[in-house]
């Protein structure tokens, strides 16, 4: 153990497991001798939005930073425990007086910790220095000029790896087993590998290969996977910058404007579509950052009320296990199950169906999927969900059809018979009739509702609440605190068939996550 040194700067890693484009790494390395750190908090991986599956990811992450830092001549300490005490034992052993890591906005717990850390710092007479990763700004009082900001943010040189790291020798933990964090089982077999290098191909092969047809095939679960660049989960733990993915993705829109445009192809409007969707992956954080309680309370407290009182558990464990007798949401469910993420449409579908045709609240299906997305980010999460169904307060009523998303994005049912073997002997043209499959394949559900009647019961109920003298009022102060300020983006409130429904409107319906 080295003697303690004042001079010692101390790295703490969260969800930035990279070296390179890593602004607390490289600042703290201009500075004095660094001890990298990662601290592996039983208390949050406790909580109802974490599961063994993300904790297996990280894990393939963490060895890849530890590969990468022993390539200099260090290695990454690792702790188990409760981060404020890990920290202050730190300090103790090394005298360290600077603590760096990059700002998170993440759950709750997290938003807990942090602040726990700050008095002790304080406390400590320790200096937190927490450069930005992403385009998110803390204590912004007006959302005005937000997208200017990420602009410029985006624009600025990545950071370099270290050339060199000065050496603090502390002792180290062992990594544990998600069985000693007490994680239940959690079998993900087709889950994408974590670290830089899995994160670097993929982003590679969508940029250059996969995602010609990205704005085509980004909607249907035929060719989502292939098509979207699946970046996601390497954003989510910060094996990829979103600096670094942008000033890429930018890199090679430059490159096909050199292009005749015979060689073009859809190339163009594909990288227009995936850099407009890394903004709108910051857009989200942002309001969570700026709204803490979002993960828990609705954006409209008008809707607070709405469904909590008729939450149907027998219909809510049919949903989880992709037995609803609906099959494109069975389908989605199980594919991710087993592989651990699912694209936009299909996520937003399984939301809207959970929210209005199951009229479940929010809140336990957004933890039940939580723990399914290996890419699982709090700020874009919730605020989905809470778009999805429909207790924003701002954004259109989206209620999907299970039946015409199943026509429409999945016609030869090739996605559904590849994952309910029960139906792979009926004929495609009937896959899209619940209401007849249980007769071809008994061992396959009848429908859990009727799909038009949960509709439209769904539909009044939501709208009477809109139609209210009560409702403009807080509907405009969350347009104000959240909203885009884009062009084209923010719209006014209108009537809608002339029937004084009033409809906020700001864009955010698109195809997200990548």
């Amino acid at each position: 153990m080295s003697e303690p040194c004042p001079k010692t700067q101390l790295v703490w890693f969260k969800r930035d497991l990279r070296l390179h484009d890593n602004a607390a790494l490289f600042e703290a390395a201009q500075r004095g001798p660094v001890l990298p750190l990662y601290i592996i908090e039983p208390e949050l991986w406790a909580e109802p939005d974490m599961s063994a599956r993300q904790y297996a990811f990280l894990c393939e992450c963490l060895s890849d930073l530890r590969a990468a830092l022993k390539q200099m001549g260090h290695d990454l300490v690792v702790r188990i425990g409760d981060a404020a005490q890990v920290l202050s034992n730190l300090q103790a052993e090394t005298g360290f007086k600077t603590l760096w890591s990059h700002q998170e906005t993440w759950n709750m717990w997290t938003y807990d910790r942090d602040k726990s850390v700050a008095r002790l710092c304080a406390d400590l007479g320790v200096r937190w220095q927490e450069p930005r990763q992403f385009g998110v700004i803390r204590r912004m009082p007006t959302r005005s000029g937000w997208a200017a900001q990420w602009d410029q943010q985006m624009g600025t040189p990545q950071r370099p790896v270290p050339s060199a790291l000065q050496t603090v020798s502390v002792c180290s933990d062992d990594i544990p087993t998600a069985e000693f964090l007490g994680l239940a089982a959690d079998p993900c077999p087709d889950r994408q590998t974590g670290g830089r290098a899995a994160g670097l191909a993929e982003l590679d092969s969508f940029l250059h290969a996969r995602g010609e047809y990205y704005q085509k095939q980004m909607s249907s679960p035929v060719t989502a996977y292939e098509s979207c660049s699946r970046i996601s989960p390497y954003l989510s733990f910060g094996v990829l910058s979103m600096k670094e993915v942008y000033q890429t993705a930018q890199t090679r829109v430059l490159s096909l404007r050199q292009m005749p445009k015979t060689e073009r192809g859809k190339w163009p409007g594909a990288m227009r579509a995936f850099v407009g969707r890394l903004h709108w992956h910051c857009h989200f954080i942002q309001k969570l950052e700026d709204e803490a309680d979002i993960e828990f309370q609705n954006m409209h407290r008008g809707y607070d009320g709405l469904r909590e009182d008729d939450f149907d558990r027998d219909l809510f464990d049919a949903w989880c296990a992709g037995r609803t007798g609906y099959p494109i949401i069975d389908a989605s469910m199980r594919a991710l199950h087993a592989t651990g993420w699912l694209n936009f449409r299909m996520r937003a579908m399984l939301v809207s169906f959970a929210s209005y045709h199951l009229w479940l609240h929010w809140r336990e299906p957004s933890l039940f999927l939580a723990r399914q997305f290996v890419d699982y980010e709090p700020g874009i999460h919730y605020c989905q969900h809470q778009m999805q169904s429909g207790v924003t307060g701002i954004n259109s009523i989206r209620i999907y059809s299970p039946i015409k998303q199943s026509i429409d994005q999945d016609p030869d049912g090739v996605f559904i018979k590849r994952w309910i073997p029960e139906l792979r002997d009926v004929n495609p043209e009937l896959l899209h009739r619940p209401e007849c499959l249980h007769d071809l394949a008994p061992a396959y559900p009848k429908p859990v509702v009727n799909e038009k009647a949960a509709r439209t019961a769904a539909a009044d109920k939501i709208y009477a609440i809109r139609k209210s003298d009560d409702h403009r009022h807080p509907a405009k102060a969350v347009l104000n605190k959240h909203g885009s300020r884009k062009s084209g983006i923010d719209q006014s409130f209108r009537k809608r068939n002339g029937k004084g429904v009033i409809r906020l409107r700001d864009a955010q319906q698109k195809e997200f996550p990548f």
